[in-house]
């Protein structure tokens, strides 16, 4: 394998060609972005509809087709040993492809630089000295901003050549962050690459601990299901669910870096915002309104304005009168019930069946009615009198409230189902005058989404990807399931990071709640981000948070700078930020979230500026404050960990707490000080 200091010392004439064959591919880039700009479509559309459809379908492919100066276009090279397809035996020569973000060709149409998610890039990723996959050569780019400046190359199908780690590779995975995250293309695993290239019409659930990737893995996996099913997705739809808006700040880069600039992102939060979320609930009252039981609940509820008819229908049409006695109107509506449709289908349904009722006597009595006949037949007064009395609308954010604040209807409905102590822990001490009055908690608003698919169904995408999955409820579950009942998903999460009184306990139970029971779980435990120092102490909280649960092996070579600092006042922790602030990159201070205020203050005293989670990093403004309950999902090259034992004190339970206290050992990519003046918590030992 060539050494990437071999080539910087001496300028060899293959890195001057790969540096010809890079700006030949930005030239060739450029112009095809020419050729959309150059487009008129004056005589191709019929209307303004049709003319501002197309433009807007232009706009967006000249902001696909935009050349990233500091992005490297391509990052490596495969040269076949036969050409793909041809017949070995033949001895057809092999060809050369440059794998890159996407797609460029130069003006003949020959291929410059080949997306990385197409089939012939696949052993870019995938190939290895046992298994070369027909490659003789794989050769990795080096880049220094926009300029390539080294290469190393593996000759796969080289018996003489023994396998060795890219130092390339190496230098990526541990490359300093300033600035949102940034995709891992350039640097994907054989064993991520199976779960990133894995069908659309199957659900992939993916456990994986700190650094592992899996975030990453969801949104390349979003990217390649694009490539490889664009049309039925661009028709179906696509969704990001994040845990918050900071971590989906923090990600919102990473996929119109890969050319994808469609793909929606939103909080669970943002899906169930039928209200307007003002208030809080206890610990309690938040698992008791999050368990999927509450699901028959509503149903019941929903369900219980339906009133068997007792009085006959009589419609007059002209001279004639036509009578639906009650005991046929019963059997419509229990037929009704019986199918299990949604209440509003069902409710749509009715005057359509009592007017078919009509339609059947008219035709007995020799008159040949038609569906104009029966459409104003459902019209008529005395059936739209009779379905509003029989099957009459439902608000859901009125049931819910009644629900809360009404204990025997609560009581009638969740008999059997809540005991009376969960009853009277989820119901409201001061009834709310009205919807807009209540103060919506945001286990509420899961239950009103809820109803409002068991009254109208919820619409439902080709694929969405859930993030950091394990802080969910099982009605969340539920409603991230409503939006793809007829797509697929991909779940990520990590057992041992989940930080809610209700997280979840199994990935099976999940799946189950999201109605994706038949996924495949796949474990990730390779670690590229966490240094193996820092990810074997905090380990150490594994036994006591997620028994059974495999720990992340770090794969990095550099083991990281670590320190378990204590201290006796907050003007060190200023100090250790600075200290780690000499170095580059981005760093973070991590803190229980009634530390913050005195910390903030404490760097303000300093002269120290620094950012709020989610805000992007400068040259200028390196440090951000993140309080510990929004630190899950992102990073930084140097992490400073105040006070573990406040962070734990400040969950309502002590697994939670040590679950938030591994969250925030995790955050680092280079460098971790832990600096405390009380005690450690026992369980680091």
């Amino acid at each position: 394998m060539s050494s990437p200091s071999d080539h910087l010392l001496h300028t060899d004439d293959p890195l001057s060609r790969e540096r010809t064959h890079l700006g030949d591919s930005r030239a060739a880039l450029r112009a095809m972005r020419e050729d959309v700009e150059n487009l008129d479509i004056k005589d191709v559309t019929a209307n303004w509809v049709n003319a501002a459809v197309l433009q807007h379908q232009i706009d967006e492919r000249i902001k696909a087709l935009a050349d990233l100066s500091h992005t490297p276009l391509f990052f490596g090279r495969l040269d076949y040993l036969h050409a793909p397809g041809a017949d070995k035996a033949e001895g057809a020569e092999g060809e050369r492809f440059y794998i890159g973000r996407r797609h460029v060709h130069d003006a003949d149409g020959d291929p410059m630089v080949i997306d990385w998610r197409a089939p012939v890039s696949q052993p870019f990723y995938r190939a290895s000295k046992r298994d070369p996959m027909d490659v003789g050569l794989r050769r990795r780019f080096g880049y220094t901003g926009g300029d390539l400046t080294a290469y190393e190359d593996e000759h796969l199908s080289d018996p003489t050549e023994t396998a060795a780690t890219s130092k390339l590779l190496q230098q990526e995975i541990e490359r300093p962050r300033v600035g949102p995250m940034r995709d891992i293309v350039a640097t994907i695993q054989p064993e991520q690459d199976e779960i990133v290239r894995s069908g659309l019409s199957g659900s992939v659930c993916v456990q994986g601990g700190p650094g592992t990737g899996k975030t990453a893995v969801g949104l390349h996996r979003v990217a390649y299901l694009l490539y490889a099913h664009r049309e039925r997705l661009a028709r179906t739809g696509t969704l990001v669910i994040g845990p918050n808006k900071s971590f989906l700040h923090y990600i919102e880069q990473v996929l119109p870096a890969l050319g994808e600039l469609e793909v929606k992102q939103a909080t669970v939060d943002d899906l169930v915002a039928h209200v307007e979320v003002r208030g809080t609930d206890g610990a309690t009252a938040a698992v008791i309104k999050g368990d999927a039981r509450m699901a028959e609940v509503l149903r019941r509820a929903v369900r219980s304005h339906v009133t068997l008819p007792t009085e006959p229908v009589m419609v007059v049409r002209g001279s004639r009168r036509w009578r639906v006695p009650a005991y046929e109107l019963e059997e419509i509506v229990r037929e009704l019930l019986d199918r299990d449709i949604r209440y509003g289908a069902a409710r749509e349904a009715l005057p359509q069946r009592i007017a078919h009722v009509v339609l059947v006597q008219m035709e007995r009595s020799g008159e040949a009615p038609d569906d104009r006949v029966q459409d104003a037949v459902a019209r008529n007064a005395a059936v739209k009198a009779a379905v509003k009395t029989i099957w009459p609308p439902v608000d859901p954010a009125k049931l819910i409230l009644r629900l809360l604040t009404d204990a025997d209807f609560l009581a009638v409905h969740a008999a059997g189902i809540l005991d009376e102590d969960e009853q009277k822990e989820i119901l409201w001490q001061k009834p709310a005058r009205s919807v807009k009055a209540a103060k919506w908690a945001p286990a509420d608003a899961v239950l009103i989404d809820e109803a409002t698919d068991l009254v109208q169904r919820t619409h439902s995408l080709g694929h969405v990807v859930l993030d950091e999955a394990q802080d969910l409820s099982p009605m969340q579950y539920r409603a991230v399931g409503r939006r793809c009942t007829t797509g697929s998903a991909t779940v990520l999460g990590d057992l041992a990071q989940g930080t809610t009184p209700w997280a979840t306990r199994s990935w099976a139970e999940a799946l189950g709640h999201l109605g994706k029971g038949e996924a495949v779980i796949e474990e990730l435990t390779a670690g590229f981000r966490v240094p193996t120092d820092v990810i074997t102490y905090a380990s150490r909280l594994l036994p006591h948070i997620a028994p059974g649960l495999t720990p992340v092996a770090s794969v990095r070579e550099n083991p990281g700078f670590f320190d378990v600092r204590p201290i006796a006042a907050t003007g060190e922790v200023v100090a250790a930020c600075e200290e780690l602030l000499r170095n580059e990159g981005s760093t973070g201070l991590i803190a229980a979230d009634a530390r913050i205020p005195a910390l903030a203050e404490a760097l303000t005293e300093a002269g120290i500026t620094y950012l709020a989670p989610g805000e992007e990093t400068t040259v200028d403004t390196r440090l951000t404050l993140v309080p510990a309950s929004l630190a899950k999902g992102l990073e930084y090259d140097y992490v400073v960990l105040d006070e573990p034992q406040a962070v734990v004190d400040g969950e309502p339970d002590e697994r939670t707490g040590l679950r938030r206290l591994y969250v925030a050992l995790t955050r680092a990519v280079s460098g971790l000080t832990v600096t405390h003046a009380a005690p450690l918590p026992a369980q680091l030992g």
